[in-house]
């Protein structure tokens, strides 16, 4: 993988292990090893830990400070002769390549980690604060002590370490910081591992050693697939409010394993390839639905420790069942124990308000020119795919990074040095991040929520592009959700609603979402968006995901959605489950729907002509895409390295078309897979579609054979075929 460092007029730049500075000769002491060997940053640090495990420190012992902590005395000190695999430290490289913005596991060494010096086992802590006049490390293992634990910082860098022996797993800690006026700030640590619950706002001490993991075989696979010619059902998840536990505690959470254990069955039955998680990320208000961070590198501690986080990823892994983050760059909690004014001064965020704030969202926004804030997010995503095996992230709110002015009125955002809108330092960032994390792991995925027309956010950086894996369709989903609540009869007057997104479809590798932002806000739940009668409702929604099933693109699912949750979600409550007991009341319709996806999904998965070819019109042919009169669409997928194609045929009003014709390709048997209209599926039980149909001579739809049969009110049929 080449080594991607710097800013280029066309695009990224990238310089050759040749082209390194060989920084090894440059200091008596310092740490040798063949720097121009290695072909990218992530191994450049990796060389720097495993030279680091086999000798020892060259900086001579320190000065100690003894001072009385709660659990008793405690020796502080600056640095020791220790051996490296059990001492945590600051080297200087590691400092270099920190503010080069290429060290991307300082994870490893920044933020809290168990350590050992001279037989004593601790803590090292060490954090960014360049502006600080000093830095205090504060905690339950000393009161609270706001003068007993001061730290130094390195070589005048701005990085401030301390090794504090004693402190344990689970302490709560923050950094207790001077400013350069002298007032003090107290922060939570930006690298931590583990916070404190809510409302609580202090870090916490942990050890993420030790988890034995047991998904080889699928870190195996996955690096070894092409995500774009895989299938993709990704079911979009908050733990908080997929079921309640009945502990009858306030928040009713059910913890990383226990949630675990009920969601891998649940996802195993429905044959959804991928769980998207929202939330993980530490954050403070269960409102912000996980979308305002303050603790990028710590797992949620509202369901529990890491390596519980680690087990739920396991598990789904074992099951064979990838999980993709919600994850967000764009812009952070200002909470005043986080990333704002972390010094006293701005070091994640810019100081003008015009780049650094958001006005909608109250939230500050990254300084992506500077290069250590580039390296803490970079570094973070490395950091999710070491420590808890993540197979892809989905980044929000993309579009806010691209532009300076989104989301901003004249007068409150600065326009870039060439007088345009658009963000040149999170177009390098984006360039920056992919072309490191797809060069260090195969078929790990990175998924932008980009919503507008924005170019090449799948191309490939040397390409021009941003490097994405895909792109939301937020496109389809608007123009789908708009079609779809639209009173059957004025189907006919929007019927280029559901055709419009194949003109474009070539232009990225997409995502068709349906995600939490369509059921939320006043917009209804995705049954309820639909018009009529309730079984009208569920009926539409049937031949709305058949449509969604057959177009191209991978597919996102909200939870709820799946069994038609009548009610908007609400965070604070769990889903509708009542509404799949058997028996009671119109449960039929959502007993039946929640099995019509499991069957889309098991059609989707078995069948390689709906996900091989996603981004071309090689996958994809409309039979006939202008029947607006009746609003019937029909069209059949393919793919070169299977016979087996399928046939989509889909009736958007509630009147039967009966001896409806359908121009077909070749002249075969065509095999009834799929009739949403069964009993089975809460439909109304319209039988007369035949099993198999052959295919007749006469002209139809352009083509020289047809098949013919009675199309049912609301009705979607699959037909399979060999071409």
């Amino acid at each position: 993988m080449a080594f991607y460092e710097g800013r280029h007029s066309q695009g990224i730049l990238r310089r050759d292990a040749a082209e390194w500075p060989d920084r090894s000769t440059q200091q008596k002491g310092r740490m040798r090893f063949p720097v121009k060997q290695m072909r990218s940053g992530l191994e450049y640090s990796m060389a720097v830990r495993k030279t680091a495990a086999t000798q020892k420190s060259s900086t001579a012992a320190a000065k100690k400070t003894t001072a009385k902590a709660k659990a008793g005395t405690r020796t502080v000190r600056k640095a020791s002769v220790q051996p490296a695999d059990k001492r945590v430290f600051i080297s200087n490289d590691d400092a270099y390549w920190f503010g080069n913005g290429t060290h991307y596991q300082i994870y490893k060494k920044l933020g809290a980690h168990p350590s050992e010096e001279n037989g004593e086992k601790g803590v090292f802590f060490a954090v960014w604060a360049p502006n600080a006049k000093a830095v205090h490390v504060i905690g339950t293992f000393n009161g609270w002590n706001e003068e007993q634990y001061p730290m130094v910082e390195f070589n005048a860098g701005g990085i401030w370490t301390l090794f504090i022996p004693g402190v344990q797993e689970g302490e709560l800690y923050k950094y207790c910081i001077t400013t350069k006026d002298g007032s003090k700030k107290y922060k939570a640590d930006p690298y931590a591992n583990w916070a404190e619950l809510r409302p609580g706002t202090a870090s916490k001490i942990a050890d993420l050693s030790g988890y034995k993991w047991g998904d080889a075989r699928w870190m195996k696979a996955r690096a070894g697939k092409d995500v774009n010619r895989e299938p993709l059902a990704i079911y979009e998840c908050h733990i908080g409010s997929w079921m309640k536990h009945p502990d009858g505690t306030a928040d009713g959470f059910y913890n990383y394993r226990e949630f675990a254990d009920r969601l891998v069955e649940y996802l195993k039955v429905m044959k959804f390839t991928h769980v998207e998680l929202m939330g993980i990320s530490e954050h403070p208000f269960d409102g912000s639905w996980g979308y305002q961070v303050t603790g990028y590198y710590a797992p949620t501690s509202r369901y529990g420790h890491p390596k519980d986080f680690m087990y739920l990823v396991d598990t789904l892994h074992k099951n064979n069942i990838g999980v993709i983050l919600d994850w967000v760059p764009a812009h952070f909690c200002p909470d005043e124990f986080g990333l704002a004014e972390f010094d006293g001064t701005c070091i994640y965020e810019d100081p003008d308000p015009r780049r650094g704030q958001h006005p909608d969202w109250g939230t500050r926004i990254f300084n992506l020119a500077k290069k250590e804030v580039s390296n803490f997010l970079i570094a973070n995503v490395n950091y999710w795919i070491n420590e808890y095996h993540i197979d892809g992230i989905r980044v929000d709110a993309v579009a806010s990074m691209l532009y300076l002015d989104y989301g901003k009125k004249d007068g409150q955002w600065l326009p870039n040095q060439y007088g345009g809108n658009e963000n040149l330092d999170a177009i390098e960032f984006f360039k920056h991040l992919n072309s490191v994390i797809h060069g260090a792991y195969p078929g790990f995925l990175t998924i932008a929520e980009e919503s507008t027309a924005w170019p090449k956010i799948t191309a490939k950086p040397e390409d021009g592009g941003l490097g994405f894996s895909f792109k939301w369709n937020m496109g389809w989903m608007h123009d789908f959700c708009e079609y779809m609540k639209l009173d059957p009869i004025m189907r006919k007057g929007n019927h280029n609603g559901l055709t419009f997104a194949m003109s474009y479809n070539s232009a990225e590798k997409y995502i068709l979402p349906l995600s939490h932002d369509e059921v939320v806000h006043l917009k209804c739940s995705m049954v309820n968006k639909m018009p009529g009668y309730k079984v009208d409702k569920y009926a539409n929604l049937r031949v709305g995901y058949t449509f969604m099933t057959g177009h191209e693109g991978k597919k996102l699912l909200f939870m709820g959605q799946e069994f038609g949750q009548e009610h908007e979600w609400n965070e604070a409550t769990e889903l509708e489950w009542w509404r799949l007991e058997e028996g009671k009341d119109d449960n039929y319709l959502n007993i039946g729907l929640k099995y019509y996806v499991q069957r889309l999904l098991e059609i989707y998965r078995s069948h390689k002509c709906l996900y091989e070819i996603d981004d071309d019109w090689a996958g994809f042919e409309w039979i006939n895409a202008d029947d607006a009169d009746r609003s019937i669409y029909s069209f059949y997928r393919k793919c070169p390295s299977q016979k087996k194609s399928l046939l989509f045929v889909l009736n958007m009003t509630p009147v039967k078309r009966e001896g409806y014709r359908v121009g077909v390709p070749v002249r075969k048997q065509y095999k009834l897979l799929l009739n949403s209209t069964d009993l089975v599926f809460g439909g109304a039980g319209e039988t007369s579609v035949p099993e198999v149909l052959r295919a007749k001579k006469g002209e139809c739809d352009h083509r020289d054979q047809y098949i013919e049969f009675d199309l049912p009110a609301y009705g979607a049929c699959i037909f399979e075929f060999s071409l």
